[in-house]
């Protein structure tokens, strides 16, 4: 009798052992997959991480541009309750673009949470700029509200002149303010279209940063918004993502060129948050799911955004951190 293991059949029997452990192990697999099929379809709530829980549907709407908050049945949230100050920002001065709304009005919240004042510019959202300085107020930090078009460059030199007139200094600068708008193909996008979008959220990025740096003193800081569409692109946003790479690029070049006079640069790259200026851009009907394609589910409201700008802009915590990109895009799959 023959030896097994020097047999011509014997590799053919160890690969049917081989393939039959391999159905084994797709069996158990494919087990493991319907139950959590079936425990997804009958779960209601997404997983909540945070202190308060978050919607993750809103409502069918569409807003007219450039976007009310008080227009949104559900409300962005903003107030960040659970968060306590510590004196992190203390008699510091920030100006924040887009501060009347959204991620804008969030920061400026936090900010005086921390001991900073805060100069609000926005282009004609007053009754929002109105109630983002309720709100710093009640926080005890004073509030100016700059209307105007951050591509102006004049507008940019006066919004810094006027933060330093009635706040004292400059020591924050967080260049947020941005114009989105959706389209099917790139023959869809007008020069106009094209060129709103590159002069708010390029020109504005770039005039009030140089505008601002003059005036800033060793210790300050600049932090701009990005977007994931910067990092990973978007079939529907190709002007829209090409601006935020571009921020991108820009706060790393800018964070070397600033170095030397102790000012740090860093940006924040946030996933869909739940802002007026998606449904200022989307159809109603796709505002709905906003944000559930993210492994977290849902969108992020402004107030879990939000403490990020904090930790950029405090000497005590990021001191020795500059030329980042911090994504928060609620995980990786």
């Amino acid at each position: 009798m023959s030896d097994p293991k020097t047999s011509d059949q014997w590799p053919q029997a160890r690969a049917k052992r081989v393939a039959k452990e391999g159905r084994r192990i797709q069996a158990r697999m494919d087990a493991i997959d319907r139950d959590k099929e079936d425990r997804s379809e009958s779960k209601e709530e997404i997983p909540q991480t945070g202190q308060r829980d978050y919607p993750a549907t809103l409502e069918e709407t569409h807003l007219t541009k450039p976007g009310l908050e008080r227009d949104l049945e559900t409300a962005p949230m903003y107030e960040a309750p659970a968060y306590k100050g510590s004196e992190k920002l203390k008699d510091m001065v920030a100006l924040i673009s887009g501060g009347d709304s959204g991620i804008g009005r969030a920061v400026a919240v936090l900010f005086a949470r921390e001991g900073a004042d805060v100069a609000i510019s926005y282009l004609e959202e007053t009754e929002d700029a109105r109630e983002t300085k309720r709100a710093v107020e009640a926080e005890g930090g004073r509030c100016v509200l700059l209307p105007g078009d951050v591509a102006d460059p004049g507008y940019c030199k006066d919004a810094v002149h006027e933060t330093i007139e009635k706040l004292g200094s400059l020591d924050i600068l967080v260049n947020n303010a941005a114009f989105q708008e959706h389209a099917g193909s790139i023959t869809d996008i007008t020069d106009a279209h094209f060129d709103r979008t590159l002069k708010t959220n390029l020109y504005g990025y770039f005039y009030l940063a140089r505008a601002a740096v003059p005036h800033m003193k060793p210790g300050g800081s600049i932090i701009m918004t990005g977007s994931v569409t910067g990092l990973q692109g978007s079939n529907e946003l190709l002007d829209y993502s090409m601006t935020k790479g571009g921020i991108h690029a820009f706060a790393r070049s800018l964070s070397a060129s600033l170095l030397s006079r102790g000012i740090r640069v860093n940006c924040v790259a946030p996933g869909p948050v739940w802002t007026p200026l998606n449904p200022a851009d989307r159809p109603a009907k796709d505002v709905r799911t906003f944000g559930t394609s993210t492994p977290m589910g849902r969108a992020a409201q402004p107030e879990e955004i939000a403490p990020a700008y904090v930790f950029l802009a405090a000497p005590v915590c990021s001191s020795y951190i500059t030329g980042e990109i911090l994504p928060i895009i609620g995980g990786y799959d």
